[in-house]
């Protein structure tokens, strides 16, 4: 009955303390008893539970401080074999792998890039073109105070390490950023990887080192670019190793750190081969050294000692001593960073203090005394000199030996000159070169004072031409400054590329050829008369008139050429043919296609200025040749690549036509009605021949001219501007291009460059003498003999002849082309 009366235990929740109760129904909680910790039991088997229950708790606790302790013993071990499997790995790679090796000829061969050079005809430079401004030097060309502040400045171990200096680990060690090292490995972070710093410190490398950086690993290895983009925050080497690297160090620390290892293994690898090579320890050093000094990067695009010291002091390398030891400090300072340490940075307090460090190494060294170093120390930068790296003189030139080098030595290319491995002789004469220069300044200054409203706007082009190869002395593509910039060898080259019609300077080609025939010679009578040709694919008819607007009737043919009349032109083309023009055009070296109409007499087919020259020359000379700029190519290594020996054939017209050509040339000149009559003066006493031109409507002007025989020289001249416009009535060839051409003429034979002016036949003057006293010729056909006074056009021709008569009668509309003298 007892049993059955027992209260059941009711089970509570005190809300405040969230633990169980238990207690009889209807019996108050304050009877009953409690624990320490807030609980009440009724019955004994209550502390039964709550032991069970601690015990359990702290069984629980042990065991979770176990694992914890485990997982971290467990990345201590997997951090400790990874480091030592990478070390091992490392030091394999380092010291016994010596696959994937970069070809080492070159580099023992001294094969680096340096400057390629256009020369002169003397041997003067003309331009420096590189990719990488650089010359090499040797060892015993290095000033002493130079080696020794190198020494001092990079690694003064050099000589007595073998391409790692191990002395200086520890110091690097010291500068590791462990922490940051410890916090990539514990939080495997791999977030803003770019802002973070670099585990890994610079510095420690040696020269050899710096060298193996610079060279190999820079493009000759498979880990290519290693050095230019080891700072990225993009594995570069996705290979296993290095990736999971990363996850513990970080992309950027993981491409320094095979770079480091790349740079160790070959360094220990060159200066094995290099003393393999030049059979010492000591020799093979001074070869490395003399690499170095002259591979490294100086700043400005200067690479080497050498053309540091001449870029930032104006001296050569050469130069320096002993008391130079505060320039030869500067220049091993650079070294370190450009940036940050050459002459003409920001901070001018930090590449004096970087100076007075090496100075300070220098004499730690002992390679300076003290008194010395103090009077280095004081003496303040010196300022940057900076030549321009461009040409000085003959941009054109530069220009036309590319455009040579690529059409005519198909072995060789522009690269080749880029990276020094050739060097380029031109035939220009840079004395020439510059009356060019000053001489088409002049001239287009005089243009100006005219015209002022084309003041910087009008161009020229000049070439000058020896007569007996067709060898380029000048060439001047365009005006100095042209829209506020400096003429480059990239600017638009009006000798070769500008494709312009010539004029009346095309006339002399005309009278060849018909000489050529043998029907005419310069005393023959032409009629100078108004004739037509077809215009407008011949549905209307085009009158050509002359530059004065007269027609005199018959003259002699000499009279014509030195007056430039166009109808005589015209008409004597249509009695030879446009074939023979044409013929004689290509054999005279015009090679742009003309076309097969009659105004081409007339200079309206387009050509570039150096054909048309050449043409003069060939007229003047005799002798058929191709211009050239290009004398001969040189490699690096002395070897002669490519030699010009342009002896060329006579040109394909007969002797007698040639004569009379250059006779009536000469006339030009000599006779007061010709329009080059002004080169006939007092203070001009050099014998030319030569032809003026001027485009329809006055756009171009042009004068080209020869001294005589295979020792003379041709100039051509002309002048415009670049979108066709007129120059301004009255801009004729003999008022614009003459006085160009004569004042070149005359500087170039005052200053004997040309040789001695050479004479014209005696024979050839005294028939000109002849005919300016009125005398008739001995060897001239009577008139009757070569024109029939009522001579027709020949059958299936372009032009009408128009009789005297019926010349009065002719009248001629406002929009009739006026082809100029």
């Amino acid at each position: 009955m007892a049993k059955k009366n027992r209260p059941k235990p009711v089970l509570q929740k005190n809300k405040t303390q969230k633990k169980i109760k238990s207690q009889p129904e209807g019996v108050d909680h304050k009877s009953t008893d409690s624990d320490s910790i807030g609980h009440a039991y009724c019955y004994p088997w209550g502390w039964g539970s709550l032991l069970a229950s601690r015990i359990f708790r702290r069984i629980r606790s042990v065991l979770g401080g176990l694992r914890w302790q485990r997982g971290l013993i467990r990345l201590l071990i997997c951090t400790t074999v990874m480091i030592i499997t990478l070390v091992a790995l490392g030091l394999y790679r380092i010291y016994f792998d010596r696959t994937n090796l970069p070809a080492l000829e070159p580099f023992t061969r001294f094969e680096f890039a340096t400057i390629g050079h256009v020369y002169d005809a003397n041997g003067q430079p003309l331009v420096e073109m590189a990719r990488e401004y650089r010359r090499n030097i040797r060892y015993q060309d290095i000033p002493p105070v130079v080696r020794d502040a190198i020494l001092a400045a990079e690694d003064k171990n050099f000589f007595t390490h073998n391409g790692v200096d191990y002395s200086v680990i520890p110091r690097v060690l010291s500068k590791i950023r462990f922490g940051t090292l410890a916090t990539r490995i514990t939080t495997l972070s791999r977030e803003d990887e770019a802002k973070s710093e670099a585990i890994f410190p610079h510095g420690g490398s040696t020269i050899t080192q710096q060298l193996v950086r610079c060279h190999f690993l820079k493009n000759l290895t498979s880990f290519q670019n290693m050095t230019t983009q080891e700072n990225s925050d993009q594995l570069l080497h996705g290979v296993l190793l290095p990736r999971a690297l990363s996850y513990l160090i970080g992309s950027h620390s993981v491409n320094m750190l095979v770079r480091k290892l790349e740079e160790i293994r070959l360094s220990l690898w060159v200066e094995k081969k290099m003393q393999e090579r030049f059979g010492s320890k000591r020799r093979a050093k001074e070869e490395l050294l003399a690499r170095y000094a002259s591979l490294i990067y100086m700043g400005n695009g200067q690479y080497g000692f050498a053309v540091a010291a001449e870029y930032y002091f104006g001296r050569s390398l050469a130069t320096f001593t002993a008391d130079d030891a505060d320039l030869a400090a500067l220049l091993a300072s650079i070294a370190k960073s450009p940036l940050h340490y050459a002459p003409g940075a920001k901070n001018t307090e930090r590449v004096l203090h970087r100076r007075n460090q090496s100075l300070a190494l220098m004499a730690a060294n002992g390679f300076i005394s003290p008194d010395r170093l103090k009077d280095a120390e004081q003496r303040p930068i010196q300022a940057v000199v900076g030549r321009k790296n461009k040409a000085l003189l003959g941009s054109a030139v530069v220009s036309n030996v590319l455009e040579e080098l690529k059409g005519r030595h198909a072995n060789l290319s522009i690269e080749d000159l880029l990276q020094g491995r050739i060097q380029i002789y031109s035939t220009v004469e840079a004395r020439v070169q510059q009356i060019v220069d000053d001489a088409l300044e002049h001239g287009l200054a005089l243009y100006e004072k005219r015209r002022p409203a084309a003041k910087g706007l009008i161009q020229g082009s000049v070439v000058v031409l020896r007569n007996r190869d067709a060898s380029i002395l000048a060439e001047t593509g365009g005006r100095r400054l042209y829209q506020d910039r400096s003429s480059s060898y990239s600017d638009f080259n009006r000798v070769t590329k500008s494709l312009r019609q010539p004029g009346s300077a095309m006339k002399p080609i005309v009278y060849l050829a018909a000489f050529q025939q043998g029907i005419f010679n310069l005393d023959t009578l032409v009629p100078d008369e108004p004739i037509s040709v077809p215009d407008k694919g011949n549905q209307q008819t085009k009158w050509i008139s002359n530059y004065d607007g007269q027609f005199k009737g018959m003259i002699p043919l000499r009279e014509a050429l030195a007056q430039s009349r166009n109808a005589v032109a015209i008409w004597i083309t249509e009695r030879i043919g446009m074939d023979s023009v044409m013929w004689m055009a290509r054999s005279l070296g015009i090679q742009t296609p003309l076309s097969p109409y009659v105004t081409t007499a007339l200079g309206a087919s387009e050509v570039n200025l150096l054909e048309l020259a050449n043409a003069y020359r060939t007229m003047a000379s005799g002798i058929f040749a191709k211009p050239y700029v290009i004398r001969k190519i040189v490699s690096n290594s002395g070897e002669v690549l490519a030699d010009n020996d342009h002896s060329e054939p006579p040109v394909d017209v007969v002797l007698h036509a040639l004569a009379l050509i250059q006779e009536g040339l000469r006339g030009i000149v000599r006779m007061p009605s010709g329009t080059a009559h002004t080169l006939e003066a007092s203070d001009f006493p050099i014998p030319v021949m030569g032809k003026t031109g001027t485009t329809n409507g006055f756009r171009d002007a042009l004068f080209v001219g020869s001294t005589y025989g295979p020792e003379g020289i041709t100039i051509a001249v002309r002048i415009g501007f670049d979108d066709n416009r007129s120059l301004g009535h009255k801009e004729t060839g003999g008022r614009v291009a003459l006085p160009v051409f004569r004042k070149i003429m005359l500087n170039v034979y005052r200053k004997m460059l040309a040789g001695p002016v050479p004479a014209f036949p005696v024979q050839m003057e005294q028939r000109i003498n002849n005919y300016l006293k009125g005398d008739p010729a001995d060897d001239a056909p009577a008139p009757e003999e070569n024109i029939p006074q009522n001579i027709e056009a020949p059958p299936n021709t372009e032009a009408k002849r128009i009789t005297p008569n019926q010349a009065a009668a002719l009248s001629f509309s406002s929009n009739t082309p006026l082809l100029m003298n």
